[in-house]
């Protein structure tokens, strides 16, 4: 099973609290905290570290399992394999939502994805199919290990409950599962992708960075 978790780093913006969770840290980890020059960017570094390392002590999970992180903004995700199988493969990522670009979804995405988007009738449904978007394409390019090194019209997503991989590259030949997640009061969009299509419908809120 493919769990992720969600957490608010607004208490690591206090420099008790955040000195605190800091000293938890690895020597490696500390050293990307330090590499960054504002507050926030710290937070989220430290933040998404600890919350690995707490849903780790909590289930008792190998540290041998895949994961991923990713944050935005007040927020960082952990996305988990529970189970800690061989081969498998999991991407995640939080965005929040802004205007839409759709002078980059032009550019780089598929022209069906681009089309959807401008179809659109307000800026605000823009923004989210945008998102929407976005989240879903990061995802896989972080579940396959390659980054921005792959074209992201190299693979086309069909926005469905839950999303649908219609098209993808030759080199990566797996099938690959979505599952998206919204939460009331947070303007975040928010997208795993595995080679696992055990994902929970539902994110987990109980860890806090305390």
């Amino acid at each position: 099973m493919i769990r992720t978790w969600i957490a608010d780093i607004t208490p690591l913006y206090d420099e008790e609290c955040y000195d605190r969770l800091y000293e938890k840290l690895p020597q490696f980890r500390r050293e990307k905290a330090d590499n960054l020059k504002f507050q926030k960017d710290k937070a989220q570094s430290a933040g998404v570290w600890i919350l690995l390392e707490k849903i780790r002590n909590q289930y008792g999970i190998s540290e041998n399992a895949v994961y991923n992180l990713s944050h935005s903004g007040d927020y960082v995700i952990c996305s988990i394999d529970m189970d800690g199988q061989e081969g498998i493969q999991v991407g995640c990522d939080i965005e929040k939502i802004g205007k839409s670009n759709l002078k980059v979804a032009e550019r780089f995405f598929c022209r069906e994805e681009y089309e959807d988007i401008r179809r659109q009738d307000t800026d605000k449904k823009q923004a989210e199919c945008f998102c929407r978007y976005w989240v879903l394409k990061e995802s896989f390019i972080k579940a396959v290990r390659r980054g921005m090194a792959l074209e992201l019209s190299s693979f086309e997503i069909q926005l469905s409950n839950p999303p649908v991989l219609i098209r993808q590259p030759k080199e990566y030949p797996d099938t690959y599962y979505y599952r998206e997640y919204q939460l009331e009061g947070i303007p975040y969009r928010i997208a795993v992708c595995s080679n696992h299509p055990a994902i929970d419908s539902k994110i987990q809120m109980e860890l806090k960075l305390t």
